[in-house]
């Protein structure tokens, strides 16, 4: 079973920054979801998919990674751009 290590990313209807700064531990899906019959609700048997461990950095999830010896793959956070503009922009 293998995981993912990444950080929270600010969700575009946010203003401020909280929780931006924690650390996620997910594992990746071992099967697919497939609809149940009856219902037609998205599910499968893999029970470790609702698992999902934060962190305060990423070298906490690294070190319980290694420590439960858990395969992880670490995604770097995109870098973050900031397009500063002006009023006047507007009636250009």
């Amino acid at each position: 079973m293998s995981a993912r290590i990444y950080q929270i990313q600010k969700n575009a209807m946010q203003s401020g920054k909280a929780l931006t700064r924690k650390w996620v531990l997910e594992y990746v899906a071992a099967e697919a979801k497939k609809p149940d019959p009856l219902t037609g609700w998205a599910g499968s048997g893999d029970t470790k998919q609702q698992i999902r461990l934060t962190f305060s950095s990423e070298e906490a999830a690294r070190a319980y990674a290694e420590r439960e010896g858990i395969a992880y793959a670490v995604i770097p956070t995109a870098p973050k751009t900031l397009k500063i503009q002006a009023y006047a922009d507007n009636f250009r």
